[in-house]
């Protein structure tokens, strides 16, 4: 359990965005942590605004753990990531021993408990809630980015925002429309 102690500790100094410079720096802690908040928000608003039944809790503990196996094989920028079928099918290999390793440090009661999600069902609607969430919270990067006047993320954001709305998922398109807003507001707009 310390070691798995551990692994999570070395989140909150890993870095992401190494590939554009940045005005702030994020870890994965902080990542994983707005994507959680995103994904139950999408969550809520699928079940509560358009009646659906996705498992809020299990797309937000799939979310807050997204990004362990980052914590061994640090971030591939993702046009490399998907740069070909094979490469990406190696990689997913690369994870998935990854997230083995740390959970193995759990022991055996916590291990089986913890384990669906370290190695989430990627075949659920929650895991598609996840990445609809780690997708906005690049988009809301970018948006923060901009803001601070840093164009580096112009293009980043474009192309962001069109692959959520190729998502054709009604609560990201909720949250566009009734949320996205706030996110260039000032404080004293707010």
């Amino acid at each position: 359990m310390e070691k798995f102690y551990a692994y999570l500790d070395r989140m909150k100094f890993i870095k992401r965005w190494q590939l554009m410079r940045s005005t702030r720096d994020e870890n994965i802690m902080e990542h994983s942590h707005q994507v959680a908040v995103l994904a139950h928000a999408l969550c809520l608003i699928e079940n509560e605004v358009f009646g659906g039944s996705v498992n809020v809790e299990r797309a937000v503990l799939y979310a807050l753990y997204h990004e362990v196996s980052e914590v061994i094989t640090g971030d591939m920028p993702t046009p490399i990531k998907y740069l070909n079928g094979q490469l990406h099918g190696e990689y997913e290999k690369v994870e998935r021993l990854a997230v083995d390793k740390i959970a193995s440090t759990l022991g055996a009661p916590l291990q089986e408990a913890m384990y669906p999600y370290l190695q989430a069902d990627k075949s659920t609607a929650e895991y598609a809630f996840v990445k609809a969430a780690d997708k906005l919270s690049a988009y809301l990067k970018c948006l923060e980015e901009l803001r601070s006047g840093n164009s580096e993320f112009v293009q980043a954001e474009r192309t962001i925002k069109e692959a959520l709305s190729k998502k054709h998922m009604r609560a990201v398109d909720y949250f566009f429309e009734h949320y996205i807003p706030a996110f260039s507001l000032t404080l004293d707009e707010m």
